[in-house]
C-alpha cells in the first residue's frame, strides 16, 4: 500500500526531521546546562565570599573582646593614680607631725572611697541597724543595754557592695536577746 497523501513526509525525511529536532533539543539542553553551571559557580563564589566575611567578622569580634578584657579596668586604674600619688607623697615625708600624717591618710582614704563610689562600689557600715544576714555576718553577740536585740552594736570590718552585688559582708557584733 502506498501513501498518496501529498503532505505526508517520506520515510527518510521523517527520520531527518526527528534527528534535527533531537539535535535542537540537545543543543538547548547543553545551553541550559552551561547556564546552570555558570549560575552554580556564581553561587559557590558568593557562599565562599560570605563564609570569609563571617570568619573575618568572628576574628574581629574576638580581637575586640580580648581588648575589652585587657583594658576593662583602665578607667578605674586611671582614677586610682592620684591615690597612689598621695600615698607615695605621704611615705616620702621624713619625720613630721603625727596629726598631719593622720590627716593626709584620712584625705587619701576619702579619695579612695570617692573613686570606689564613682565605679559603683558602696561601703556597708550597719552600725545601729538591725542585722541583715544578706549583707552582714554576725561574729559575736554582746550584752548591750538599751539596744534592741539583733541590732548591730559594733562593726569589726565594713562590708562592700558593687552595683547591688555583695562583694564582702560586714563583720559585726549584735546585741543579745
Amino acid at each position: 500500500m502506498q501513501n498518496n497523501d501529498p503532505q505526508a513526509p517520506e520515510p527518510g525525511q521523517e527520520h531527518a526531521q526527528s534527528r534535527e529536532a533531537a539535535s535542537g533539543d540537545v543543543a538547548s539542553l547543553q545551553a541550559r546546562i552551561a547556564e546552570l553551571e555558570a549560575s552554580n559557580a556564581e553561587l559557590r563564589e558568593t557562599v565562599l565570599r560570605e563564609r570569609a566575611d563571617l570568619e573575618n567578622q568572628r576574628r574581629r569580634l574576638q580581637r575586640d573582646l580580648d581588648q575589652a578584657r585587657r583594658f576593662a579596668n583602665e578607667k578605674l586604674l586611671n582614677d586610682l593614680l592620684p591615690v597612689y600619688d598621695s600615698l607615695e607623697r605621704g611615705l616620702a615625708v621624713e619625720g613630721g607631725d603625727i596629726a598631719a600624717i593622720r590627716e593626709g591618710i584620712s584625705l587619701t582614704l576619702k579619695s579612695l572611697l570617692k573613686v570606689a563610689e564613682s565605679n559603683g562600689m558602696v561601703q556597708v557600715d550597719p552600725l545601729g541597724q538591725p542585722l541583715d544576714p544578706e549583707r552582714h555576718h554576725a561574729v559575736s553577740m554582746v550584752a548591750a543595754p538599751g539596744q534592741a536585740p539583733g541590732t548591730v552594736v559594733s562593726v569589726l570590718q565594713k562590708g562592700y557592695v558593687l552595683n547591688d552585688r555583695l562583694l564582702r559582708p560586714a563583720l559585726v557584733a549584735v546585741a543579745q536577746d
